[in-house]
């Protein structure tokens, strides 16, 4: 028998019974005494909601009421904490609000509700004196939550990069050891299971978006509306490219990156060559990794970025929180209402940068493309030119020194008008 201490359960209203739904009420079910034991008190799941009762439901969840009204949880007297996971921001939305409008805690996985809505919900939550736990939206079954609200509460951070998406990693990585286009790489996580029918979200940003600007609240205590983010997915990067990083030393992945300037936060999403010596330069597969740094030193988190039972261990974890009163902070800071950052443009930030031009290969080409870099003050560190021209260019790569894109832009622009590409100019930052 588990102590409990004298506390009563904590009862559980489950929205959602699909893939982490279904880990969440397994992990109840084999781990309960564990569970009881690390709380001091009994966690009981009351009621799920879910489209519909007549399809067969996992036993682990069988001695839960089931319901078609996601209502039924956010009202019920008898339910404490309501755990949203059916995702989307409308009717996920109604839920948190109501929920938390009926006193209740909410524990969700919803980053994308939360970058769009979350300074409304956290302020109404704090306003409530509720947890509104969301471990499991940013990195899925890694630690990254918690870690910056508590363990590095004290290290002034001022920057954080990261691969936050699962699906457009393992897309580069597999590019990167095969040779394999973007389109045939897509294809092939599709069938593995780790991307959607429709990939969107997340090859094209917008799902690492979601959850840096979460990341940002945490790290910074500042809130970054999701539509001033600068976002760029993966669609466009080639195998050539892939090849030409490699044999530089350079390692493609998809970059979802802050920092604080003057005060000031800079922030995008966008695919980036990072040396190969970088840690993050080596996290490949389906794997995430979210690398922190303040004055008291860098700290690096890694690990599945998904899966049933990693995210549902981090969507129990905030319940465990609230199991054992400890007192809501739900973003770190004891402000109700995070500031809007201030933007520093991130196209005003200096790195060097790499360029692909597909040219004639006639005599005076790169005399007559450093000369164009030259006019808007790039200084040029590498050439490599390689191949020959077949009718559709040569390609010539061009490394710079440190520059800002604006003025990168500003020279691939004057080269376009020039006629000299013989293709669209490919361009990304070296970090």
């Amino acid at each position: 028998m588990i102590e409990s201490y004298g506390k009563p359960p904590l009862r559980l209203g489950l929205a959602g019974l699909g893939v982490v739904g279904g880990g969440v009420a397994r992990l109840l079910h084999d781990n309960r005494e564990m569970i009881q034991a690390r709380c001091g008190r009994e966690i009981i799941l009351k009621t799920v909601a879910v489209r519909s009762t007549n399809k067969p439901r996992m036993g682990a969840a069988l001695t839960a009421q089931c319901t078609t009204s996601l209502m039924d949880i956010a009202v019920d007297p008898e339910i404490d904490v309501v755990v949203e996971l059916i995702g989307g921001a409308t009717d996920a939305h109604t839920l948190i609000r109501t929920a938390l409008e009926h006193g209740k805690h909410v524990v969700t996985a919803n980053k994308k509700l939360l970058a769009e809505h979350g300074r409304e919900l956290f302020s109404l939550a704090a306003e409530k004196g509720l947890h509104l736990g969301f471990e499991a939206s940013v990195g899925g079954g890694i630690p990254i939550v918690q870690p910056l609200k508590e363990t590095l509460a004290a290290n002034r951070l001022h920057s954080l990069m990261g691969i936050l998406n699962g699906t457009a990693n393992f897309i580069l990585s597999h590019m990167s050891e095969t040779g394999m286009a973007f389109d045939d790489a897509l294809k092939l996580a599709q069938e593995k299971g780790f991307a959607e029918a429709d990939p969107t979200l997340d090859i094209e940003g917008i799902d690492a978006a979601h959850k840096l600007v979460l990341t940002i609240m945490l790290a910074f205590g500042m809130h970054f509306p999701l539509d001033k983010l600068r976002i760029w997915g993966i669609t466009m990067v080639r195998p050539m490219d892939i090849a030409f990083a490699r044999d530089l030393g350079y390692t493609i992945k998809l970059i979802a990156g802050a920092r604080t300037v003057a005060g000031a936060v800079e922030a995008g999403v966008y695919p980036a060559l990072i040396p190969n010596h970088y840690l993050l330069a080596a996290v490949s597969g389906s794997f995430n990794a979210l690398r922190v740094n303040g004055n008291a030193g860098p700290v690096m988190l890694y690990g599945h970025g998904a899966g049933d039972m990693p995210t549902a261990s981090a969507v129990l974890a905030d319940v465990m929180t609230i199991a054992r009163g400890t007192p809501p902070q739900n973003l770190g800071f004891p402000t109700a209402f995070l500031p809007e950052a201030e933007i520093h443009d991130l196209d005003e930030a200096v790195s060097p940068h790499y360029l692909r031009i597909m040219v004639p290969d006639r005599p005076g080409m790169l005399r007559d493309i450093g000369g164009v870099m030259a006019d808007f003050g790039i200084s040029l560190k590498q050439v490599v030119q390689k191949g020959e021209d077949v009718g559709g260019g040569v390609p010539i790569v061009f490394l710079t020194h440190e520059a800002t894109a604006t003025a990168v832009h500003a020279a691939m622009r004057s080269l376009e008008k020039m006629g000299l590409p013989k293709a669209p100019i490919i361009h990304y930052r070296i970090l």
